[in-house]
């Protein structure tokens, strides 16, 4: 059975991948199962650049099928930050409502029309070899103007969906992985994997 490593120390994400990726003919490890500790330095400008560094820089590292993810939140009337810097927003250290509460702060004066953002993700596949597929998905909202509901992480409490009447962080779980950026760029990085596995082209 062929291995895959999930570039992250996420463990929550790891979960995530392992129960969507269970009915394919793979053994999913991640970095800490392997005591992978040097850091991929993500230098790209944007989540798809970023995504394919973090992918073939861990399958070089340890010779293995790599998939990795960035994403992140565009806001429109911040010119589409904090975008790539989404994670660092606030500096280093700081935590998921420090970097809402920043936000909110630089938005305080945006009126409600102008208040459109957008979650990206961009899913990355790599081979040793340095072959890379990507796939993206993207979930479109508002930026709300106090934080509410308690699932989630990051920017969910602020993020609203209109369509819904929620924000991200109402949704359960389940909900969320039908409607959000990342669900919708895994589902079809799955659908690649099948077929990349299928087709033989993985070796």
């Amino acid at each position: 059975m062929k291995r895959l490593l999930i570039a992250t120390h996420n463990k929550g994400k790891v979960r995530e991948y392992k129960k969507l990726l269970s009915d394919l003919p793979l053994e999913i490890t991640y970095l800490d199962e392997l005591g992978v500790e040097e850091e991929i330095e993500e230098t790209g400008s944007t989540f798809e650049e970023n995504a394919r560094i973090k992918a073939l820089g861990y399958a070089r590292l340890t010779g293995m099928l790599t998939w990795a993810d960035d994403s992140g939140l565009e806001v429109d009337a911040l010119g589409g930050r904090p975008g790539v810097h989404s994670a660092r927003y606030a500096g280093q250290g700081a935590s998921d409502e420090d970097r809402y509460r920043k936000l909110l702060a630089e938005m305080e004066d945006v009126p409600d029309e102008d208040r459109t953002a957008r979650f990206r993700s961009v899913v990355a596949i790599a081979t040793p070899e340095g072959k890379v597929w990507t796939t993206s998905g993207k979930c479109e909202g508002v930026i709300a103007r106090e934080p509410k509901g308690h699932f989630g992480f990051g920017y969910d409490p602020i993020f609203h969906l209109p369509e819904l009447g929620k924000r991200m962080a109402e949704l359960t779980p389940e909900q969320k992985n039908q409607i959000s950026h990342r669900g919708e760029a895994s589902r079809k990085a799955k659908k690649l994997l099948k077929e990349l596995l299928e087709s033989g082209e993985l070796g």
